[in-house]
This record gives C-alpha cells, structure tokens and sequence, in this order.
C-alpha cells in the first residue's frame, strides 16, 4: 500500500513545493492539496511543485463540477498535467462545503448569486451523481486529445467544438470521491481510481466490494485500478497538542460532518452517547470554528473514543499502534492510504516518511 499526503489549503505555494520537495524524497506516492471556498487555489497551489519535483503526482481533492464547469476542469487539469510532466491527478466530487459557501439550492436553475440571507439550510445540486458521471465523459475525452462536436449532456452542455491536442496521453489520473454505494460503483465503472472518506479499517472491504462490482461492468478492464481513503492524522511529540487538533477537527470527520451517521456507533457505548453528540453536534461545529478545541458538553471519555476510532492521535509512542491499523487498510483492499496533515505539517511528513512508510513497504 502507498502512502499519500493531503495538505491543509492554508500552505502557501511556496510551502507546498517545500513540502513536495521533502515528499518525494521520503517516497511519498502523492500529494494532494485541499480545495475549500476562500482559501489558495488547488491547482495554481501545485504548480510550484510540478517544476520543483520528477517522481511526485500532484492533484487538486476535492472538485466539484457544480463550482467549476468540467470543460474549465479539463483546461486547469491539463494544464497542471502539462507542468508536471504526465503527473497530475484529480478528485471529484458530487458535492463539498464548497458548494453551500456560493449559494446553492436544489434546482435546475444553477447557483443563486448573491446568496439570500439568512441562509438556513443549503442543499445540494441535483442529479449528483449523472453530474459526476458527465464530468468524467468530458474529462476522459479531453485528455484524450480527440476532436469533439461538443458534449449534450443532462446536467452539462458544451456547444462549441474542442480539442485539447496539446493534452500529454499519459495522464492525468481522474479520481472520484466516493464513499456512498453509487458513487463507489461509478467511480469503478469509469474513473482511474476512487477515495473513500474516514473509513476505518473496517469499513474497507465492504466498499472495495461495491468497487469490485463496478469493475465488472467497465467496458475495457482497468489495468491499474487505484483505492485510497482520506484519513486524519494528528500525531505529534506533544501529546496535547494531538489531542487539541483532533478535537478541533473532531466535525470534520466523515461520520459527524452535517449529520451524525451509523459510523459512530461502535465507538459509543449506547444509544444515549449517540443522542449527547446529537445534541450538542453545535458544540464540535463551534470549537473547530473558534480553533479552540474545547467541547465541554460531551465527556472527555467519548470524544478520545470518538477521535481514536476515525483519525490517528496520540505522540510518538501511538506510532506503532497506527502501523498496525494501516496495515488493516493494506489487507482490506486499499492500494493507498491518504493522510491529511493539519499544523506543522512538515514535522507530521517526516514522522510519516521515517517510522510509517519503512513500516510498510
């Protein structure tokens, strides 16, 4: 199993080349810059990394075809593929945070601009999953090459010829974000690989066999067929400090995030520790927002049970333990395991490259 690195959209282009630099050098597979609504650019992000790294694939996670239009995709895309020489990658996704922060509601008639206010609840695009369907079609056949009349999609339109006969044919690699039954089987029947969200180790081979069912159905077999998971990594010398982070990114985990799923249960005793996260889902939303990390109204033993379950933390002498819980992502059926690094990024890479990827390989 290969080891990838996703960056915080705070690092500065010039950190992230630094980073990408170290990366390379550790083994590192990838680097994935995050894409958020105010933050740096994720393709522009990556492009010092493309001229300061040969081995290294670069790719923006995660891109919705509702924020940027899949042909304006394509174009960023491939340009980031041209720098970088054949090694850009990108995810897609059918929705993001990204989406609400531009006003969206569930109509066909696009995003509203500017957003009514108070917004109180913003839905999603419908047709999700044909869009991301659509916007694999177009980006296949601009990497291709091949001239095009244009594209008459359901959800997307192209009314102009296009061509990219500039686009390199060895890449770039087209991911979807999947962690739902539908989008894990499409990702498999069309796209070069899929990442799951949070899953644990246990929640692994179920999805790789909703995998294995779209790769039956793809019309040329994949020759390399790649599975990744996001997973969050908060380990540092000060075990505090780990602590801190985990809470303060507790939210985003993709069991809490919006709603509180099924995930949880096996780290909640009962029922009514389910509902005090229900109740006070509030209190996560806003220590991440404060940067505080403080949850005073849900006990100190849940939330550790809670970050222990969905993201690695802990200090230096937890290394070990996560070792073996990545070695049960490799046994389920992973090909890579991507792992988000929050602050100091660089001191949690080199922990990474020094005591997990020898571990490993």
């Amino acid at each position: 199993m290969d080891v990838d690195i996703i960056l915080e959209p705070n690092v500065t282009p010039a950190q992230m080349a630094e980073l990408g630099v170290e990366a390379e050098r550790l083994g590192i597979r990838a680097l994935w810059s995050s894409n958020y609504h105010s933050q740096y650019d994720a393709f522009l992000a990556l492009a010092p990394v493309a001229a300061a790294t040969s081995r290294l694939r670069i790719g923006p996670l995660a891109v919705s075809p509702w924020e940027m239009h899949p042909l304006k995709m394509a174009n960023a895309i491939l340009t980031l593929n041209e720098l970088a020489g054949g090694r850009a990658m990108i995810a897609i996704s059918g929705g993001g945070g990204l989406l609400g922060a531009i006003g969206w509601r569930a109509s066909n008639k696009g995003p509203v601009w500017p957003p009514q206010h108070p917004v109180k609840r913003v839905s999603e695009p419908d047709r999700r999953v044909r869009g991301m369907r659509e916007c694999i079609d177009i980006l296949q056949v601009a990497r291709s090459g091949k001239f095009s009349m244009g594209y008459d999609g359901s959800v997307f339109v192209i009314r102009r010829p296009f061509a990219m006969t500039w686009a390199r044919c060895d890449g770039p690699l087209l991911y979807t974000c999947s962690s739902a039954p539908q989008t894990i089987r499409l990702g498999a029947r069309l796209a070069d690989g899929i990442q799951f969200s949070d899953y644990t180790p246990e929640m692994v081979p179920e999805g790789v066999e909703l995998a294995r069912a779209g790769l039956a159905q793809r019309e040329v077999p994949a020759k390399d067929f790649r599975v990744g998971n996001f997973w969050a990594w908060h380990i540092k010398k000060d075990r505090a400090a780990s602590m801190h982070e985990a809470r303060r990114e507790l939210i985003w985990r993709g069991a809490i995030i919006g709603q509180i799923r099924q995930d949880i249960r096996p780290f909640c005793h009962d029922d009514q520790e389910v509902q005090l996260i229900l109740d006070h889902w509030e209190d996560l939303r806003i220590a991440f927002r404060t940067r505080s990390g403080r949850i005073d109204s849900i006990p100190q033993d849940l939330l550790h049970r809670l970050i222990a379950g969905m993201s690695s933390a802990g200090d230096m002498n937890d290394i070990d333990r996560e070792i073996e819980r990545y070695r049960k992502f490799a046994a389920g059926g992973l090909t890579e395991l991507s792992i988000r690094l929050f602050d100091d990024p660089m001191a949690g890479l080199k922990m990474i490259g020094e005591r997990v990827l020898p571990a490993l390989r």
